[in-house]
């Protein structure tokens, strides 16, 4: 039995997504030649490579049966699918937004008869019935921040990551309307019937996803040390402590740790008496 995981084949997301699934042990042969299929290093799964804004709807209807994809598409495509990890990455916002100088400055200014335009009308279209306005929606396919300057549109819903883009176009963020990141969605069916294959790749991603910040530290400390040296390490589930074979006086200790303590612990560990420590990366946590 077959399993295909839908990927991005190009834009901001789809290098992430092929390397998430590279370190979850799902390796792509022939990676260099983007083909609409790719087969990977397990035999029972292959990666389709489609648009990102398309891969709801793939998962959705059965094409594939796990995807790689935004919130914000999943949201605006209104895809029937199970969203099974947050990948922790792509993170963006769906904002309503309008020009430096407009009156627009809240929600609260939008009046019936305005229009916004957009390259997302349905999550716009929620969003302004959620409020009960009764806005006219201009969809657009790319250079949504120029609408309004050239009367196209009093305001514009957009995404935006670091609000640079905005803010060279002279606008001014008005709402958020979502907020978003990179998603591993299934199929429901797919969730039922390949249940074992499906579960295998969400474990081993979520592993990676866990992986990601952490490290692992290892040293040796003498005997007599090895309760200072406790004291000052944190860890997942407490350090873990074994016998050096060549000495009688010494243990080897090791615990994986977040990657934002490491600079301040390696000077506690030394001081309470660790030494030999080691530094090492962590590809996955199961």
């Amino acid at each position: 039995m077959k399993l295909t995981i839908a990927v991005p084949s190009k834009g901001r997301i789809s290098d992430p997504a092929v390397n998430i699934l590279e370190k979850a042990g799902l390796g792509l042969k022939n990676a260099t030649n983007r083909k609409l299929f790719a087969s990977t290093y397990n035999k029972n799964i292959d990666v389709m490579f489609a648009r990102a804004a398309d891969i709801p709807e793939f998962v959705e209807e059965g094409v594939c049966d796990m995807g790689i994809s935004g919130l914000d598409l999943i949201r605006e495509a209104d895809a029937e699918v199970e969203i099974l990890s947050d990948l922790e990455f792509g993170h963006t916002k769906l904002v309503l937004a309008s020009p430096e100088d407009s009156k627009i400055n809240s929600k609260e200014d939008l009046k019936d008869g305005m229009t916004i335009a957009t390259e997302f009308p349905n999550l716009t279209r929620k969003y302004l019935k959620e409020n009960g306005l009764n806005i006219k929606i201009v969809k657009l396919t790319g250079s949504t921040e120029i609408a309004p300057f050239i009367g196209i549109a009093d305001a514009i819903t957009d995404l935006t990551s670091t609000g640079t883009t905005l803010n060279m176009n002279h606008l001014k963020v008005v709402d958020v309307i979502l907020e978003s990141s990179i998603k591993l969605i299934s199929n429901k069916d797919s969730l039922k019937t390949k249940t074992n294959l499906v579960e295998a790749v969400n474990t081993s991603i979520e592993g990676v996803i866990e992986a990601d910040r952490k490290k692992l530290v290892m040293m040796n400390v003498a005997k007599d040390k090895l309760c200072d040296v406790q004291k000052v390490m944190p860890a997942m589930s407490g350090p873990t402590v074994s016998e050096v074979l060549s000495s009688e006086a010494t243990v080897a200790v090791q615990a994986v740790v977040d990657e934002e303590e490491v600079f301040e612990l390696v000077n506690r560990l030394k001081n309470a008496g660790a030494r030999d420590i080691l530094i090492v990366p962590i590809e996955r946590i199961i």
